[in-house]
């Protein structure tokens, strides 16, 4: 049944909780990352997004689009009269013995509110490093660069390419009875017991900046912060990092060496970024090839998908990361202080044996992981 505020349900109302609840179930048995419902003019629909694809659930009769939401918005204690701005809050929903989070989104649209849910699912963030997908010299490299007591370790990628599981699975290696972890996330999507979340409120006027300057206060260790979004979270960020703390964090950008350009534009000094980097990590989600797979033919061997009731006909079951991990050499940072730009650092990583986001796809490919159209359509 699902956690609810309220205790009574009107008789009216049951069919919609129980269409919602099989909703929810389903999604969450499918193992799907988000849940859209969707009003249109005449259709009302609902899309579940499955190994980073699209695909629709249902079509529920246009009458119970008004009342579904309204459900899922008493659910996540938002304002069910406010239809005229964007609602953000949680829910969670209990199947059998396992209670499974929701981060839920409102969108007024010009027929209706557009409701996202993002499942929050504790099994990723329960996830060690070598469950990722990393190369086992790029394991190496980044259970070296978080083993260090200081420096900046740094996950790159567009949004939705798990940059944050990969923080949570670096956290959970950290968190250990003598060691004192923060974090600034917005919002924190999943508990970690042991670790002390803040989650930002930039409305309240906690944002970024301001989280990290009261944790330097807090005795920390390791602090991680979700986003660096500007000069000033970069340079509190950077300077914690070289006061003696381990500080992980995220930024977009397309690879490993135009992060070190990004902070360099943010206005980041040179020396600051040389003296603090340990380590850069640029990542991209692929999906993986069910069983089902067949033999693409040509030399090398590689497969391509083929579709079976396991995948939903889809061919792709569940996915892992490629990556490219690059250490801060000595030569990288003498490239930092000339103020290299990205194209000489590339070259230095290259030259320095580091594979980029392509070559380590293909090394998915030739072992059978994933097919060449999804690598080529991600690096």
């Amino acid at each position: 049944m699902l956690h609810t505020p309220d205790t009574a349900v009107a008789d009216d109302d049951v069919p919609v909780v129980r269409l919602l609840h099989k909703l929810l179930a389903d999604a969450v048995g499918m193992g799907a990352s988000d849940l859209h419902f969707e009003p249109f003019e005449h259709l009302f629909r609902v899309r579940l997004r499955l190994d980073g694809v699209l695909h629709e659930l249902a079509q529920p009769p246009l009458s119970l689009r008004d009342k579904l939401a309204t459900r899922l918005k008493i659910l996540a204690r938002l304002d069910i009269a406010e239809k005229r701005l964007p609602q953000d809050g949680k829910m969670r929903l209990a199947l059998g013995e396992r209670s499974v989070d929701f981060r839920v989104s409102t969108l007024p649209t010009q027929f209706g509110e557009k409701i996202v849910l993002r499942i929050l699912d504790t099994a990723q963030a329960a996830l060690s490093i070598s469950d990722l997908g990393y190369e086992p010299a790029q394991q190496e490299a980044l259970l070296q660069a978080i083993s260090k007591p200081h420096g900046l370790v740094l996950m790159t990628g567009p949004t939705g390419s798990g940059k944050t599981v990969s923080l949570y699975a670096c956290l959970q290696r950290l968190n250990q009875p003598g060691v004192n972890i923060a974090t600034a996330e917005d919002p924190v999507e999943i508990n970690l017991p042991g670790i002390n979340q803040v989650s930002i409120n930039e409305r309240a006027g906690l944002d970024f900046a301001l989280a990290l300057r009261a944790f330097l206060r807090q005795d920390p260790d390791v602090l991680m912060v979700g986003e660096i979004r500007d000069l000033e979270t970069a340079d509190i960020a950077v300077k914690a990092s070289q006061t003696g703390h381990l500080v992980l964090s995220t930024l977009h950008t397309n690879d490993a060496p135009a992060t070190l350009t990004r902070l360099l534009n943010m206005g980041v000094p040179a020396y600051n970024i040389a003296a603090s980097v340990n380590l850069i990590v640029a990542q991209r989600l692929v999906r993986k090839l069910c069983r089902c797979r067949r033999p693409a033919g040509g030399t090398p061997a590689t497969f391509v998908p083929h579709g079976c009731p396991a995948c939903n006909q889809t061919g792709f079951r569940g996915r892992t990361g490629i990556y490219q991990v690059m250490p801060v050499s000595a030569a990288m940072r003498s490239l930092i202080l000339a103020q290299a730009g990205t194209l000489e650092l590339g070259r230095q990583a290259q030259a320095e044996g580091i594979i980029d986001l392509r070559r380590a796809g293909l090394l998915k490919v030739l072992r059978g992981d994933t097919s060449m159209g999804e690598i080529l359509a991600c690096t």
